[in-house]
């Protein structure tokens, strides 16, 4: 009685070959694109949630000639250690760290219940200690290793948001209520990653309205 050998061919392995290469070829476009749309979403997100936190949350305090401090805003900084960035949102309700907040004056991460905050001196490579929020972490999430700011935001070490939404910058010593740092012309923010293969992308937050979209 003869035995049967089913096998493969030699056609039908290069078949199977030449099918797995094309959905690798077309997974890897597709795996970038997703992690350069999750970067921009990240971070439009948090500038409008900085600008709705100012929207709702009025900072003013007319009889102290600091009150412009107090503006809610958001921050990018590098990490000790290398091009590792992340991004504080918060505001200096107190007006004791001329316009830099502290932990307790974080904006709260709904979705954890952890505050948008770190210091530039700790070291991020682990993506935070678990007690901030993680979506803070560009460089971690992302591979984010350049960040470049022009326009109305060129020399800003924050963007806030004053009641009517509208964009400031370089308030951090304010004590004249006069809004004299109100945002000259539209502000430029550009991402790059670690992987080249990724396209950079920009926001911009317009000087008028404080409207963030992409380019």
């Amino acid at each position: 009685m003869r035995r049967l050998n089913s096998a493969f061919t030699m056609i039908e392995l290069v078949l199977v070959i030449v099918i797995i290469g094309i959905l690798s070829a077309l997974a890897i476009p597709r795996i970038n694109r997703d992690l350069r749309e999750e970067a921009q979403t990240n971070v439009l997100n948090a500038i409008r949630y900085t600008q709705h936190l100012a929207l709702m949350d009025d900072k003013h305090i007319f009889n102290n000639p600091k009150w412009q401090q107090r503006y809610w805003k958001i921050g990018f900084a590098q990490c000790a250690g290398g091009n590792k960035w992340f991004y504080m949102i918060g505001s200096d309700s107190d007006m004791n760290g001329n316009g830099h907040f502290e932990k307790s004056e974080a904006a709260i991460d709904a979705a954890t219940g952890l505050p948008y905050y770190w210091l530039s001196a700790d070291n991020c490579d682990k993506g935070g200690d678990g007690t901030v929020s993680s979506d803070i972490f560009l460089s971690k999430k992302y591979g984010i290793n350049s960040i470049t700011f022009s326009g109305g935001c060129a020399n800003a070490q924050y963007i806030g948001f004053d009641r009517l939404g509208r964009p400031h910058i370089n308030f951090g010593n304010s004590t004249t209520p006069d809004y004299s740092t109100y945002m000259k012309s539209d502000c430029k923010i550009t991402f790059s990653f670690e992987d080249t293969s990724i396209q950079p992308f920009t926001i911009t937050i317009a000087k008028e309205t404080g409207y963030a979209y992409l380019n």
